[in-house]
C-alpha cells in the first residue's frame, strides 16, 4: 500500500491536503488495497492529474474484470495478494510495451508507460533485495524439507504464500531451481 501522499506527490498536491483515515486498514476481510487505489482515483480527479485518473481507471476496471471472472467460477472477491498479483501483472504487460516502443521509436507512447508504472508501482509493496530473496529461499527450501526437483512446488508455494508481491515469482523460481539441483 502506497504511504499517505505518496500518490499526491505524483500528481503535484501537498501531502498535507490528504486525509488519512486508518480505519480503512482494520476493516476485517475486507481489501483495503481497493479502497486506497480508490481513493487515490478521488484525489486524481480533485487535481486533474489526466494521467493518474485514466490509469488508476484501468486498473480499477481490470480489478472489475477480475472479480467477474472469478464470480463466473465461484470463487470468492479477490483478496489483497490477488490485486498485488493483478496489479504485478498490469507492471510487466508495460514493461513489455516500453521495449517495443521504444524500438520502434515512439518516444511518447514510452514516456506514458513509464508514467503508469510508476503510478501503478505505487501500490506495490518495496521489492526484496538479491540477498534478501536468497535469505528467504534458503529458509522456504529448509521450513519446507526441499531436498530435490520434485519439491519445487512446495517451496514456490511457501515463497507466493510468505512474499506476496515482495519478489518477483520469476527470479524466485529460477533460484529455487538451481538450488535445488
Amino acid at each position: 500500500m502506497p504511504p499517505p501522499g505518496r500518490i499526491s506527490k505524483m500528481i503535484g498536491q501537498s501531502s498535507d491536503s490528504i486525509r488519512t483515515d486508518q480505519t480503512l486498514r482494520t476493516r476485517k476481510g475486507l481489501p483495503v488495497l481497493r479502497d486506497d487505489i480508490n481513493n487515490a482515483l478521488k484525489e486524481a480527479m480533485k487535481a486533474k492529474s489526466e494521467r493518474a485518473v485514466s490509469t488508476l481507471r484501468m486498473v480499477n476496471s481490470t480489478l472489475k474484470n477480475a472479480d467477474i471472472e472469478a464470480r463466473g467460477t465461484g470463487k470468492p472477491p479477490l483478496g489483497d495478494a490477488d490485486v498485488l498479483s493483478i496489479l504485478q501483472k498490469m507492471i510487466k504487460q508495460r514493461q513489455e510495451s516500453v521495449e517495443l516502443y521504444s524500438k520502434g521509436g515512439r518516444a511518447d507512447l514510452v514516456r506514458q508507460e513509464q508514467e503508469e508504472i510508476a503510478i501503478i508501482s505505487g501500490y506495490l509493496p518495496t521489492q526484496m533485495s538479491e540477498a534478501e530473496m536468497t535469505a528467504a529461499i534458503d529458509a522456504a527450501i529448509k521450513d519446507t524439507g526441499a531436498a530435490g526437483m520434485k519439491d519445487m512446488g512446495k517451496v514456490i508455494g511457501a515463497l507466493r504464500g510468505k512474499y506476496a508481491g515482495q519478489l518477483d515469482m520469476a527470479k524466485a523460481s529460477g533460484m529455487v531451481k538451481a538450488k535445488l539441483q
